[in-house]
């Protein structure tokens, strides 16, 4: 299976033009590859959009600095377009699973920059990496890489920050299980609750947002297209990444913790778009980074052979005792501790929904969206139905078993 190892980079003055011009050169092909696409009535080959965008743009007046960079990431640029376009018409045709993606749109110059290298291209030599045009650039190698890249994209983020991404080709691991099964009820206040009992908290982003939030205010007074604007956009770019850099650094480590000690893990299929949805809570919501760790639990369950399960939405985990089984019906979010009416056991709604998320996904109990919810009678209810007839106050026991044994099948 192939994986992506990403690393941060740290280019000179000099290779930061260099960069900056391989940046613009692959975002000018892409924004000309689409409007050529969007003002033709059918979709041309990526054969005819590098030859028009690349080879012929050279020629002229207005584009003949794309001769000064490399043409493996242009070319790579058009092969991106490509898989774009075909990544949304599958999604429409339905033979792409998930949520519908969109037209592919413009590129930025104030967004994120990238630019695709494949073999040939780069090369790794010690502890840096040569890019084509570009030369060596000191890569901070925190891990080393498994297997031979076979693609290099080199990233700048929105805070100015460079990356280098590696796809490489890595072997699934297969490490010993403490337990057998987990189930994982994730919240917002709490992040996530255990089936073991463990409760989880998240980071505490108040400190952080209340800074993002000045800054904010303070870019919106800037004037548009100033210098001071866009110290300001950088400012908080800079502190969007502080936050996004330990939501991530929360959640891989709990991911890898909870897929490497659990050789099934069960999470609940939760509709996060249509939560955002609700203005109170959408902003707490998307901070919580809900549908990021199922990506992650669900990624690395491949790479250590484990089996990742995602219930579905409408399971009733938080309506269903995990002891007996009594259905106490639905509960406003108010409500955080229930006393069972069937075995009078006091219950943690979150822990009680994380056993009964487990249950499901080893299949303890059906899943009404799959297989449908039995509903039939118990025996001892239908015993005292019996005996409540006149007609049948003279049968014995065996035969009200017997009975009961023809309804229930």
């Amino acid at each position: 299976m192939k994986a992506r190892y990403q690393y941060r980079i740290y280019p000179t003055n000099q290779q930061q033009k260099f960069l900056a011009k391989v940046f613009g050169c692959c975002r000018v092909v892409w924004n000309d590859a689409l409007m050529l696409c969007k003002q033709s009535d059918s979709l041309p080959s990526s054969a005819d959009l590098q030859k028009i965008c690349i080879t012929q743009a050279k020629r002229t007046e207005g584009r003949e600095w794309l001769t000064e960079v490399s043409n493996i990431p242009l070319q790579q640029s058009i092969a991106d377009l490509g898989v774009a376009f075909k990544n949304f018409f599958e999604s429409h045709n339905g033979k792409r699973k998930g949520e519908k993606l969109g037209y592919p749109k413009f590129k930025k110059k104030t967004g994120k920059q990238t630019a695709r290298f494949r073999k040939g291209g780069f090369s790794i030599k010690g502890n840096k990496v040569f890019l084509a045009k570009i030369g060596y650039i000191k890569t901070k190698w925190s891990r080393s890489l498994p297997s031979e890249p076979s693609s290099v994209t080199a990233i700048k983020d929105k805070a100015g920050r460079y990356f280098l991404s590696f796809v490489v080709e890595i072997i699934p691991e297969i490490k010993p299980t403490q337990n057998q099964s987990v189930g994982i009820d994730l919240g917002i206040k709490t992040f996530a609750v255990l089936s073991s009992g463990e409760k989880i908290s998240s980071p505490d982003y108040s400190k952080l947002d209340r800074k993002i939030l000045r800054n904010q205010r303070r870019f919106s007074r800037r004037a548009k297209g100033s210098k001071r604007q866009e110290l300001m956009r950088l400012k908080v770019a800079k502190l969007k990444a502080k936050q996004r850099d330990i939501r991530k650094d929360f959640l891989h480590k709990l991911s890898t913790r909870v897929v490497i000690n659990n050789q099934v893990i069960a999470l609940e299929d939760l509709n996060v778009g249509g939560m955002l949805k609700n203005r109170r809570l959408s902003r707490a919501i998307s901070q919580a980074g809900w549908r990021e760790f199922r990506t992650m639990c669900e990624a690395k369950s491949n790479k250590f052979e484990r089996e990742f399960v995602a219930i579905s939405r409408w399971e009733p985990t938080s309506q269903v005792c995990s002891e007996c089984g009594y259905r106490w019906g639905k509960l406003d979010l108010e409500v955080r501790e229930i006393v069972c009416l069937g075995c009078s056991t006091p219950h943690c709604r979150d822990g009680n929904a994380s056993k009964n998320i487990e249950k499901v996904g080893i299949g303890h109990i059906h899943d009404s969206k799959r297989a449908g919810r039995e509903c039939k009678t118990p025996i001892g209810a239908v015993l005292v139905e019996l005996s409540t007839c006149q007609e049948y106050k003279q049968l014995t026991l065996f035969d009200c078993l017997g009975i009961t044994a023809a309804l229930a099948e």
